[in-house]
């Protein structure tokens, strides 16, 4: 029995089928489609295949996708990425009072405080008005205008550098402008100011680890990062950095966002700085902006 169910079922795959329109009036015929039982079912499948690819298709590259329950359209989504940003920024700040608070609870009982080094990379405006007068200068600040000012007290006439070692070498633009303010040592002014566009990336110049990332009253959002080589980049008056104290970066990744923070800066701009061997070197020399 089972064989002759098998053949009949192969015989009407290979049975020859007709559709055909005709003119009622005159009986003639206008379209003729012959096919197999075969052809039928491939038919079938291919004009199923067709109809689910073009409603993927059509739902996924138009507009019709925000008609799906639950998918945010591109205005809720401006909005969670702005929300975000805003509960970081309070979280911040929320941290803030609960450790100076916590500090100020120990100093009445008599009680060391708890050292903050270290603790935020927010600014002290981010707090109430005034604020940044009452708390004065971080330890971090303090840290890091005492590295600058012994980085900067080596003159360039006992430098040691040796420019045929960096040549060869494949430096990564920080951020794409016009330099608006050249390297000059006679005025101490160790590194070049790059006018860029608002919110543009800064980028790292070569493979390397962060070594420090925070804020400074003068320079804003600072990130400093060590390569070989003797090698040290340093990016000042960031708006936000990306990048944290020990992480470890390639170049052309993004490590902090173009601003214009710190009483020193002037307007948007990158102040990018590049120091061999303890000596600061024109970045202009090496990498073309």
């Amino acid at each position: 029995m089972a064989g002759k169910k098998d053949t009949k079922n192969r015989n009407k795959l290979r049975s020859k089928y007709r559709f055909s329109i005709y003119n009622d009036s005159s009986h003639s015929e206008l379209f003729v489609y012959r096919t197999s039982g075969l052809g039928v079912i491939i038919s079938a499948i291919l004009v199923i295949v067709a109809i689910i690819t073009s409603v993927t298709v059509l739902i996924s590259f138009t507009a019709l996708r925000e008609m799906i329950p639950g998918y945010p359209d591109a205005h809720t989504q401006r909005t969670i990425v702005a929300n975000a940003l805003k509960a970081d920024s309070l979280d911040q700040v929320i941290t803030q009072w609960e450790w100076y608070l916590s500090n100020m609870q120990r100093v009445l009982n008599k009680e060391a405080p708890v050292d903050l080094d270290g603790l935020f990379t927010a600014p002290p405006d981010s707090l109430n008005p005034g604020a940044r007068s009452r708390l004065g200068r971080s330890r971090e600040d303090s840290l890091l205008r005492q590295d600058i000012v012994q980085q900067e007290r080596f003159s360039t006439s006992s430098a040691r550098v040796s420019p045929q070692s960096l040549d060869g070498m494949l430096f990564f633009p920080p951020v794409k402008g016009i330099v608006s303010d050249k390297f000059n040592p006679a005025t101490k002014h160790y590194a070049i100011d790059i006018a860029a566009a608002e919110n543009a990336v800064v980028s790292a110049t070569l493979d390397g680890t962060v070594t420090l990332a925070g804020w400074t009253d003068d320079t804003g959002f600072v990130i400093q990062i060590q390569h070989d080589h003797n090698l040290i980049s340093i990016y000042k008056h960031n708006a936000k950095l990306l990048k944290k104290a020990g992480d470890r970066v390639k170049a052309g990744d993004a490590v902090a966002i173009v601003g214009n923070s710190g009483s020193l800066s002037t307007g948007t701009h990158l102040h990018f700085e590049l120091w061999h061997n303890g000596v600061p070197i024109d970045p202009v020399k090496y990498i073309t902006f």
